[in-house]
């Protein structure tokens, strides 16, 4: 056998070489209990539930216009929203409710909406109790 078809011993793994130990970072354990983020996400929830687009008489939660809450560890909220149109009338100004909506809850820091466009929004993303008091069965 040639040395080329010698096999190989196996090098020493990546997680076990000096240079991965050196630049590793722990993952850290929330701030948050599981009870904690529960207890927020509830919250969060039925507070996007009390802002409402003018012209529809349902909660944009319920509309399906609240893509992403993401909340970090010191209970700063992000939320990516978007409208049931691009040129809805309110679109600089709904951003606004949301992030008053998420202040209220007990223990959020600070809140920003962002608004996103894709993917679009449409009548699939609404919940069976919009689509009911819309009446778009």
């Amino acid at each position: 056998m040639s040395e080329m078809d010698q096999p190989h011993a196996p090098e020493t793994a990546i997680s076990q070489s000096d240079a991965f130990a050196a630049t590793w970072d722990e993952p850290k354990a929330s701030a948050l209990s599981q009870a904690e983020l529960d207890t927020l996400t509830d919250n969060l929830i039925t507070a996007l539930k009390t802002v409402f687009d003018p012209e529809i008489p349902v909660d944009i939660y319920e509309l399906g216009l609240i893509y992403k809450v993401d909340v970090n560890d010191d209970r700063d909220v992000v939320v990516e929203m978007t409208l049931t149109a691009p040129g809805c009338p309110v679109a600089g100004e709904m951003p606004g409710w949301v992030e008053d909506a998420v202040k209220t809850v007990e223990g959020v820091r600070s809140a920003r909406a962002n608004l996103v466009f894709d993917p679009p929004w449409d009548s699939s993303k609404m919940s069976d109790e919009a689509k009911l008091a819309l009446n778009m069965f």
